[in-house]
C-alpha cells in the first residue's frame, strides 16, 4: 500500500473510532431511552423498560467497544503501529516534582479523551440550554 493509501486508510479509521467513541457516550443512552419510551404508555411505567433499557444499554456498550478495539488494531496494522506520542498531560505528573519519562499517550486515548469531552460539552449545552426547569412554574 502507498504512503497516500496507509494515510487515508488511517484517516478513516481514525474518523470511524471517533463516530463509534461518540456514540458510546451519547448515542447509545439516547438510542435505549427512545426505545424504552416506545413501549410505554403512561407516564409510570413498570420495571420491564427499566429493565430493557439497562440490559440494553450494557449489551450495546460492550459491542461498541469491541468494534472500537477492533478498529483500533485495525489502524494499528495500518500505521506500522506509530500511533503512539509522547505526552505529559498535567494529572499525569508526579505531585513530588521527579522527573518521570512521559507516558505514551495512544491514538485511541486522544480518541477517548476527545469523545468525553464532546459528551460532556453535549450534556451541558442540552442542560443549560434546552433541558427547561423541573420546578412547577418554571
Amino acid at each position: 500500500m502507498s504512503k497516500i493509501g496507509r494515510a487515508t486508510a488511517a484517516g478513516i479509521l481514525v474518523g470511524a473510532m471517533l463516530v463509534a467513541a461518540l456514540f458510546l457516550w451519547v448515542g447509545i443512552p439516547v438510542l435505549w431511552l427512545y426505545i424504552a419510551s416506545q413501549l410505554v404508555s403512561s407516564s409510570q411505567p413498570s420495571m420491564g423498560p427499566y429493565l430493557v433499557v439497562v440490559v440494553g444499554v450494557v449489551g450495546t456498550v460492550i459491542l461498541d467497544a469491541v468494534l472500537i478495539a477492533r478498529l483500533n488494531r485495525q489502524y494499528e496494522r495500518v500505521t506500522g503501529g506509530r500511533g503512539n506520542v509522547r505526552v505529559q498531560l498535567p494529572w499525569m505528573k508526579s505531585m513530588r516534582g521527579e522527573r518521570e519519562a512521559p507516558r505514551e499517550m495512544t491514538v485511541l486515548d486522544a480518541i477517548l479523551i476527545v469523545s468525553v469531552t464532546l459528551a460532556g460539552l453535549t450534556f451541558a449545552v442540552w442542560f443549560f440550554g434546552f433541558a427547561g426547569s423541573s420546578l412547577p412554574g418554571g
